[in-house]
């Protein structure tokens, strides 16, 4: 088990933004910034520097439709913890 990797998953979920975030994008699939900062009521500056967070722990990935940047997640293990901590 890589530990470091692991802790830093988890202390990046640790974050109740980037848990609304994660959870936000596992029941609508993938999602743009714009649709986030509308749903969580917070700045776009600060949706990016969580979203830039999630990236960073290889917890998410994001797709480019022309202008548009939508993120979805994309670690197995993060799919999982969500799911267990959701029942």
């Amino acid at each position: 088990m890589d530990f470091e990797k692991n802790s830093g998953i988890l202390k990046a979920l640790g974050h109740p933004i980037r848990l609304a975030i994660v959870e936000g994008l596992l029941d609508n699939n993938e999602c743009n910034v714009n649709k986030i900062v509308g749903k969580l009521k917070i700045p776009q500056s600060t949706a990016s520097q969580h979203l830039a967070i999630l990236k960073s722990k290889g917890i998410l990935s994001y797709r480019k439709k022309g202008v548009e940047v939508c993120y979805f997640v994309s670690n197995e293990k993060v799919k999982n913890i969500l799911k267990s901590i959701q029942e």
